[in-house]
């Protein structure tokens, strides 16, 4: 993808799959849900256990985050770890936050995968 067509998809991030989850467009199977966040099933899982922790603030990427947001994604970590043992992951788990297209970030509104179930490999990709 070239760096312009990814400068157009940030400008169009208000209508991302994530947003219209967050105002209820499209279902979603949700774990977990606060004033910041939501916590639900991936729905092309990577894992026997993938769900996505992502915050209401529609934050595009890493890059866009700025200080001010340094707590809403900390908060976004811990939510991942809570909702991890409330779905059964005892035995561990992967948390992932996928940054621009090198990175494999595939919907411009920054998210934290956790998946588990199995066991993980390394590296990744």
């Amino acid at each position: 993808m070239q760096d312009e067509d990814y400068t157009n998809l940030v400008s169009r991030r208000k209508d991302s799959i994530f947003v219209k989850i967050i105002r209820r467009e499209i279902p979603a199977n949700i774990i977990f849900e606060d004033d910041s966040c939501f916590a639900f099933h991936d729905s092309c899982p990577q894992a026997p256990t993938h769900f996505l922790v992502v915050p209401k603030k529609p934050i595009a990427c890493m890059l866009e985050a700025e200080d001010c947001d340094e707590s809403l994604i900390g908060h976004l970590i811990i939510v991942g770890k809570k909702c991890a043992s409330e779905v059964g992951l005892k035995k561990g788990y992967r948390m992932v936050i996928n940054e621009g297209t090198d990175g494999g970030q595939a919907v411009l509104h920054i998210h934290v995968h956790v998946l588990g179930g199995r066991q993980m490999t390394w590296p990744p990709g």
